[in-house]
């Protein structure tokens, strides 16, 4: 199987393009920058500026079996100032304008695409579940989601099969949020975060990398899906887990205040969430490694 992923340097495009290269599978790379993608056999490289298109990947688009559309700058950047926002929602409208640029202009067309978004699609809510077909929220990230989402909703009309990932926390060790979130923890100063009530959908980096290839493989997956364990945790919840995990005390609680005055908009990250279920992912069969999240824990550490 040939396939392209844009956006494929970060955790899970990398983790996506070990998996897939390890079962022989040939891998080709939408880079902002190729001297950073580490050359090794079945990964092939090609630039972009995730806003044109381009011969010199074009022409390799259309031998393509899946696209996969990751792109898009990093939401974890601390400020979020108005000048970071407009390219987090940006940086996803354009790539997802030019993947659809790509279908449009390529002849034959890949068969699949994969499309990111985030279970920030919901918005803040209490303790109500979340399923694919619940409405949209209002703020920022679901209107980042929302737009994400649209950018390639062309691409339907094309005969292409569009898979939407509204992925929530992936955990793993070596990137991601979770190393942020176990440093307070490590240093015997771990607790809940704000009320603790907020709800936290997570994923193991190993399950959402074989939902991932599952959607790919699966002719019956199409619209969206939430990338997340069937279990999601309250932020008390979690970050208990996480103590237990790392042997460490679990009692300091980080008040909601000094929170939003160090991180101001972007603490809505750490203080807001969401009860999302893969329902739809359930229903296909998938079954998930890491159902808890004290396993998950307990694997990575």
């Amino acid at each position: 199987m040939k396939v392209m992923i844009a956006g494929g340097s970060g955790l899970i495009g990398s983790a996506l393009t070990r998996s897939l290269i390890d079962d022989g599978h040939e891998v080709w790379l939408l880079s902002r920058n190729t001297s950073k993608v580490r050359p090794e056999k079945g990964v092939n490289a090609l630039e972009w500026d995730g806003r044109t298109v381009e011969h010199q990947w074009l022409e390799v688009f259309g031998q393509m079996d899946v696209v996969v559309n990751l792109a898009g700058a990093t939401i974890g950047q601390w400020p979020w100032s108005q000048a970071h926002k407009k390219e987090i929602l940006q940086s996803r409208v354009d790539a997802g304008r030019t993947i659809s640029k790509a279908f449009e202009k390529s002849s034959p067309r890949p068969p699949v695409l994969l499309q990111a978004s985030g279970i920030g699609y919901y918005g803040p809510r209490d303790s109500e579940p979340m399923h694919e077909e619940s409405p949209a929220g209002s703020d920022f990230l679901s209107t980042v989601a929302i737009n994400w989402e649209s950018a390639t909703r062309v691409v339907d009309t094309m005969g292409v099969r569009r898979v939407i990932l509204r992925t929530g926390l992936v955990l793993a060790c070596e990137a991601g949020v979770l190393p942020l979130m176990a440093l307070p923890v490590r240093l015997f100063a771990g607790g809940p975060i704000g009320s603790g009530k907020q709800g936290i959908s997570w994923i193991h980096i190993r399950d959402q990398v074989r939902a991932i290839r599952f959607l790919m493989e699966n002719d019956r997956a199409r619209g969206a899906f939430n990338l997340c364990a069937p279990n999601p945790a309250s932020n008390a919840d979690f970050m208990s887990a996480l103590a237990r995990a790392l042997h460490r005390p679990y009692w300091l609680p980080a008040p909601a205040f000094a929170i939003r005055l160090a991180l101001g908009e972007m603490s809505d990250l750490l203080l807001s969430g969401q009860f999302a279920i893969p329902q739809r992912l359930i229903n296909l069969g998938f079954v998930f490694d890491f159902e808890s999240a004290y396993d998950a824990f307990t694997d990575l550490y």
